[in-house]
C-alpha cells in the first residue's frame, strides 16, 4: 500500500525561499530618517539605545507571516513534506544594528533563522548563495542591483497606511498577482508597443501568436509557486495567483499560448487593455502584486496592496 508518506519521500524536496529587507518587514522609518540626516554612526547607536524596542510591522510583515504560515501547513501534511518555504534577512544593518530585528523577529514569533548583515554593503550578493527565488526591498537601489545580476526582485513601495499591512486578510489562502510583459515575460512585445505604438504592437502578437514569449525575471518565482500548487488537488490550493496586464484581445492570445507551451497554470488571467489596475487587484484580494510599470504600483499602494515596483525592462531605462 502506498501512503502518503510514501509520496513524500519519492519527491524531490523543494523550497520557495523569499530574502527580504529589513526595512520591508519592519518599519524602520524613524531609524533611517536619522541615518539620512546624521549619518551610519548615529544610526547604530539609535538601534544599539533601542535594541530591546520591539519594531512595528512594516508594509511586508502581513505577506511573511502568510508564507510562514503556510510553510507550518505543508510540514504538517505528511504528502507534502518534501515542499517548504523560506523567509530570510537581507539587510544593510551591521550585526549591531541588526540585533534589535532580530529581537523583533524573535518577540513575533516569525521563524526567520537565516540573515545576512552586510553593514551598508548591497546585499544582493548573497541572494545566490541562499538560494533565494525572490528579494523584496525597500531600497530602489538594491531591488535594481539584483534584477541586474539575473535575480528576480522587486522594490516595496511603502501603502498609505503601513500599519494596515499586517492586518488580517479576508482569506486564509496566499493570493499573488503579477503583471506580463517585462515581470513574468521579457520585455520584447513591450518595446514594440512604445517604439511603433499600439496599431503595430497588435499587429506584431496576432503574426507571433504561436511564437512563445522569452521568460522574464518573475517566470522562475511563478514555477516555484506552481510546485506548491500542484501538490494539491485542483481548487484546494493555499496558493492563487492571477496575471493582470494591461493588454486586451487579440494580444492576450499569445501570453495564452506562452504560459501554456511553459507547462504553467494560472489561476486568474485579467486582460484590462490599459484600465488602472488597482480596483481589480482589490477584487483579486492580492497580498502582493508585481509590476514593472511605476503608475501601476504607485496606484495599487495608494490603496493598500502592497505592491513591488520591478524595475526592469524598456519601462525602467535607468536600470
Amino acid at each position: 500500500m502506498t501512503t502518503a508518506s510514501t509520496v513524500a519521500d519519492n519527491q524531490s524536496p523543494h523550497t520557495l525561499a523569499l530574502a527580504i529587507s529589513s526595512r520591508a518587514l519592519f518599519d524602520l522609518d524613524e531609524a533611517h530618517q536619522l541615518y539620512e540626516s546624521q549619518g551610519l554612526d548615529a544610526y547604530t547607536r539609535y538601534q544599539m539605545q533601542h535594541e530591546n524596542d520591539v519594531l512595528k510591522p512594516g508594509i511586508a510583515f502581513g505577506l511573511v507571516k502568510k508564507l510562514l504560515a503556510l510553510n507550518e501547513r505543508l510540514q504538517r501534511e505528511a504528502a507534502r513534506a518534501h515542499l517548504s518555504i523560506e523567509v530570510l534577512l537581507l539587510s544593510r544593518n551591521s550585526g549591531d544594528s541588526g540585533l534589535r530585528i532580530f529581537n523583533s523577529i524573535e518577540h513575533y514569533g516569525l521563524n526567520i533563522v537565516r540573515a545576512a548583515f552586510t553593514n551598508g554593503e548591497p546585499p544582493h550578493r548573497y541572494i545566490e548563495a541562499f538560494g533565494a527565488d525572490l528579494f523584496l526591498s525597500a531600497h530602489g537601489s538594491d531591488a535594481r542591483a539584483a534584477l541586474n545580476a539575473g535575480f528576480a526582485a522587486a522594490r516595496i513601495l511603502p501603502g498609505l497606511a503601513p500599519e494596515a499591512a499586517h492586518a488580517e486578510t479576508h482569506s486564509p489562502q496566499l493570493r499573488i498577482a503579477f503583471d506580463g510583459d517585462a515581470v513574468l515575460f521579457s520585455d520584447e512585445a513591450e518595446r514594440v508597443s512604445r517604439e511603433k505604438g499600439l496599431n503595430e504592437f497588435h499587429a506584431s502578437e496576432r503574426a507571433l501568436a504561436q511564437t512563445p514569449l522569452s521568460g522574464g525575471p518573475f517566470k522562475n518565482v511563478l514555477q516555484s509557486l506552481q510546485r506548491i500548487q500542484a501538490a494539491y488537488p485542483a481548487g484546494e490550493s493555499p496558493i492563487r495567483t492571477a496575471l493582470v496586464t494591461a493588454r486586451s484581445a487579440p494580444a492576450h492570445k499569445r501570453v495564452i499560448l506562452t504560459l501554456r507551451d511553459w507547462n504553467i497554470r494560472i489561476d486568474e488571467a485579467l486582460f484590462l487593455g490599459g484600465r488602472d489596475k488597482a480596483p481589480f487587484l482589490q477584487a483579486f484580494g492580492a497580498d502582493i502584486f508585481f509590476d514593472d510599470q511605476s503608475k501601476y504600483v504607485t496606484s495599487a499602494a495608494s490603496q493598500r496592496i502592497v505592491s513591488g515596483h520591478v524595475e526592469h525592462g524598456v519601462a525602467n531605462p535607468q536600470s
